[in-house]
């Protein structure tokens, strides 16, 4: 007479067969299933971390090029054409000289931005930036290579209240 396999705990004695004795009909083999569950559920994985990684990327480059684009709208604002100002007491701006301010400041960031649009009146200065941002996880899926983010910002030149600041 054969003797059942030593059990270590109550269900496994529940479920005890002999050994060479077939299953029942409805005992499911689950042989695999982890690899299984695996191989499915880690392309999900990645896919989410190069969301989470790659999101923070483009998130970052949009926030960097509103900061540069703010900057060079400032620098070009600061141009006010003197003359005027003494003149009219009004703030008007040099367009020649705005325009260049906000391009030259935009120049030193020539390593990270892609492309620049610089255009001034004499009432405000606009300044467009553009950054390219390449993929670190999602850039080896077929049709997520580089991109760019745009920023946009305006200026406006003002002066100090007449009279100064009343306490």
């Amino acid at each position: 007479m054969t003797r059942p396999p030593a059990v270590t705990s109550a269900r496994a004695a529940s479920e005890a067969r002999p050994v060479g004795e077939p299953r029942a009909a409805g005992e499911a083999r689950d042989r695999g299933t982890i690899a299984m569950y695996t191989v499915l559920f880690t392309p999900i994985v990645i896919l989410l971390a190069g969301l989470l990684v790659d999101g923070g990327l483009a998130i970052h480059a949009r926030q960097r090029a509103a900061d540069m684009a703010e900057q060079a709208a400032r620098a070009g604002a600061n141009q006010i054409d003197t003359d005027e100002l003494r003149r009219t007491g009004k703030p008007v701006l040099d367009p020649g000289r705005a325009r260049a301010a906000a391009c030259d400041l935009l120049a030193s960031y020539s390593d990270q931005v892609t492309g620049t649009q610089c255009d001034a009146d004499e009432q405000e200065v606009a300044v467009s930036v553009r950054i390219g941002v390449r993929p670190q996880l999602l850039g080896i899926i077929p049709g997520f290579g580089e991109f760019e983010m745009t920023s946009s910002a305006t200026a406006r030149p003002v002066t100090g209240v007449p009279g100064g600041i009343n306490p």
